[in-house]
């Protein structure tokens, strides 16, 4: 098949963890052609939705994974599959990617959806979802967040559309600083912003569970260093085999027929102990993770669905 991944810059990604890289190591490996562009270099003529890019070969060696050729401008319906791989901010730059990428979907497969990852932000479609949360709150009024600490003591106040742990803020009961926090969220974003009870359950880990359409794949554990709130591993934590709970699959089973309807073909979803916090369907990280502590091959799960559908595709004519 011909393959074109909309990704952040090659040059720049951490091969150990990328989960885009592990990606594009299996389609190659299958014999798949590779086109790789920025969403910057993404452009619609008339009816023409193109982009500037260049074929991608990749490997497996750090500090030698890629290289480009043949750069060059394609029309992107003349492929079988697009991959959406930047990472976020979900902001209009990342928005307006999906409404033109929506073009092309489903002739050409987009993966994921462009219309489902638009409109499931990975903050605010879970809260479909309550009764698997933690107590949460979205607002932008100091008084709300007050409230919302009388009631449930330990709070976690975070940004709607942050990603990677950033401006992540543990507030315990007694914290002076919560007024201040708040103004700063109110200046820094325009947005409501999201506030949780705090989990104890997340310093013996917060679980990253990959689904691929609608089907559980597999699981890893995220441990916050010491002194650390956060579980991000970019910020210093610990990936760690874990086993998965009847909660856990309680939870996937929930969600599972949902995505499975929405062409989300690759999601990952976190859970801290008995609760869901987040559904992640911009771009999905941990396979790397989940193959170098034991689990299985997920990248080759995820392109044997891709397979399956552009075969179902052309089979429907």
């Amino acid at each position: 098949m011909r393959v074109a991944c909309q990704m952040d810059p090659v040059d720049r990604i951490d091969i150990s963890g990328d989960s885009t890289f592990a990606l594009l190591l299996e389609a190659q490996a299958r014999g798949h052609e590779l086109f790789y562009y920025m969403p910057q270099n993404l452009a619609l003529d008339g009816a023409t939705l193109k982009a500037r890019g260049a074929t991608l070969a990749v490997k497996d060696v750090a500090g030698s994974h890629y290289a480009v050729s043949d750069s060059r401008v394609e029309d992107l319906s003349t492929f079988d599959v697009v991959l959406l791989r930047q990472d976020p901010p979900f902001d209009m730059a990342y928005i307006t990617t999906t409404h033109l990428l929506e073009r092309i979907h489903p002739r050409t497969l987009v993966v994921n959806d462009p219309r489902e990852v638009r409109n499931a932000p990975e903050k605010l479609w879970v809260l479909e979802f309550q009764d698997l949360m933690p107590p949460t709150l979205v607002t932008r009024q100091l008084a709300d967040v007050i409230a919302f600490r009388e009631r449930h003591k330990d709070i976690i106040v975070k940004p709607l559309y942050g990603n990677g742990g950033a401006s992540v803020f543990r507030i315990q009961p007694g914290d002076t600083n919560l007024g201040s926090l708040v103004e700063l969220f109110q200046t820094v974003f325009r947005e409501p912003f999201m506030v949780q009870q705090y989990r104890p359950e997340v310093r013996a880990g917060d679980k990253r569970i990959i689904l691929v359409d609608g089907e559980l794949a597999g699981v890893i554990n995220r441990i916050p260093p010491d002194g650390e709130t956060r579980s991000n591993l970019h910020v210093g934590g610990r990936a760690a085999a874990v086993e998965l709970t009847d909660r856990d699959r309680e939870i996937c089973a929930r969600l599972g027929p949902e995505l499975k309807r929405r062409g989300l073909i690759f999601t990952g979803i976190d859970v801290i102990g008995p609760y869901l916090t987040e559904i992640n369907v911009t771009s999905p990280t941990g396979i790397r993770h989940i193959r170098q502590h034991g689990g299985p091959d997920i990248a080759a799960m995820i392109w044997d669905a891709i397979e399956g559908k552009v075969k179902g595709m052309r089979a429907a004519g």
